[in-house]
């Protein structure tokens, strides 16, 4: 009796177990299989998009809510619950490499650039995948370089890194660890440079390595035989920031003992004739400068050693655990995208070359209508990516300040309205000021409107 006791109740147990099993998949069955599980986060997303703060701002799904509206975030010198009151003394903001000038083509390719993802897309650290990459991105990478023609990717490494910047000292790092030294590496780039190059350094304090500045200047010699013992790390900017030019290697380190880091960051169609594929030992690509989106913080290094590129993946593993998954669908999402369209219709790259050449064209004109400021000198180049000759498109306008007087730029756009990036930054003449030409359009007509007002009051008063 007991017996068959025990026996209903393991039959009743295994029972429940069963039926409890089958609930589940029944409900997991129906919320996968019911049409459109995502609709709730598209409407989320579209109902964002529409509020179109007068065109002077954004509400993203992550804006701050006020009466169950996401709240508008107005550009500079924008103000208001709907961004339509112009601020009339807000000073021209021109500092930040924030490239907003490439929101008008992801608005008109919403549809294909759009991502929705699951609660639960890719949970776990792996994702099948060595190193913590999408296999799938690296391969589209690759694609993009070869149908730009900006970078020769075979027979090499690709790693990714939250932006170009972390991948910087990733590779100084892995670097300075291979060169056989009794002192710590010197870190060098030729001014005008990248001020993070210096700054970042300088923050890590490494015993490995140490900012050495520019290489004219090291050991107050140009001698390059005296250079020659020394290990050197150089990073060459091609195209440069902030001047726009295409960038060698020094030639006061030629013959030393020295690796290089090249980044390309700029070495896209909208910003630079693309004369050949960049073939270097290591190369530094920015996403955020090359489809606009700064805030996903994604970037990827191209790796000819194998062995500086497992010391980069090393570091990538202990400091972040790889790149977030989701920031890598977005990111293959967006070249998905845009290689539909190469060379079609609705090229993106043709889309930003036309944006920024316009904006340079325009801003020379105002300043060649004056001699009290100068721009740096570019010329048209031809470009195997469109194939003829293209007039210059930088990122920035390098910006010199002529009279005298006028001994710090900066300051003298300052006390115009005009913010700006001092030349003493880039370790160049305090008679330079780096203007961006990559923000909102907002952004570049408040600069072309307050640079004009300054020219024309300064030949005004000179007339007098």
């Amino acid at each position: 009796m007991k017996k068959q006791q025990n026996h209903k109740l393991l039959l009743s147990f295994l029972y429940s177990i069963l039926l409890n099993a089958l609930l589940s998949l029944y409900v997991i069955y129906h919320s996968l299989s019911r049409p459109g599980w995502g609709i709730e986060a598209m409407a989320e997303a579209k109902a964002a998009a529409a509020i179109t703060c007068s065109w002077h701002g954004h509400a993203f799904v992550d804006s701050v809510v006020i009466n169950g509206r996401p709240k508008c975030e107005c550009n500079n010198c924008y103000a208001g619950e709907d961004c339509s009151i112009l601020m009339r003394d807000c000073p021209a903001d021109a500092v930040s490499g924030d490239p907003q000038y490439l929101e008008p083509y992801w608005r008109q390719n919403a549809g294909r650039s759009a991502v929705v993802l699951s609660g639960w897309h890719r949970m776990s650290y792996q994702n099948n995948a060595p190193n913590y990459i999408s296999m799938e991105l690296e391969r589209h990478i690759r694609l993009l370089h070869r149908a730009v023609g900006n970078a020769v990717t075979d027979d090499r490494f690709i790693i990714f890194g939250s932006g170009s910047t972390q991948l910087l000292n990733a590779v100084i790092k892995a670097f300075s660890s291979s060169l056989d030294h009794n002192s710590p590496v010197g870190v060098v780039a030729t001014a005008p440079y990248y001020e993070v190059f210096r700054e970042q350094t300088k923050l890590f304090n490494s015993r490995e390595y140490q900012w050495k500045g520019i290489p004219s200047n090291m050991s107050g010699s140009t001698n390059s035989t005296q250079l020659s013992s020394e290990n050197l790390i150089e990073i060459v900017t091609s195209p440069n920031n902030p001047d726009g030019n295409l960038q060698r290697r020094s030639k006061f380190l030629l013959g030393s003992s020295m690796a290089a880091i090249h980044d390309h960051a700029y070495y896209w169609p909208q910003y630079s004739p693309i004369p050949a594929p960049a073939d270097e030992d290591v190369m530094l690509f920015s996403n955020a400068k090359f489809t606009g989106h700064a805030s996903s913080r994604f970037g990827w290094a191209i790796i000819k050693d194998e062995k500086v590129y497992q010391k980069v993946v090393t570091y990538m593993d202990l400091s972040t655990v790889g790149v977030s998954s989701d920031t890598q669908l977005r990111v293959l999402k967006l070249i998905k995208t845009i290689l539909l369209q190469i060379r079609e219709e609705g090229d993106f790259f043709k889309f930003g070359y036309e944006i920024m050449k316009e904006r340079w064209q325009k801003l020379s004109k105002i300043v060649s209508s004056s001699n009290r400021f100068s721009l740096q000198k570019l010329s048209p180049h031809y470009c195997n990516y469109f194939n003829e000759f293209k007039d210059p498109s930088p990122a920035y306008a390098w910006l010199r300040c002529e009279k005298d007087e006028d001994e710090d730029c900066e300051a003298v756009l300052r006390n115009a309205g005009i913010l700006s990036r001092g030349g003493t930054v880039f370790e160049a003449h305090s008679r330079y000021a780096r203007l961006s030409l990559i923000k909102t359009l907002d952004d570049f007509e408040q600069l072309l409107q307050k640079l004009q007002t300054l020219i024309f009051s300064t030949d005004s008063y000179s007339s007098l």
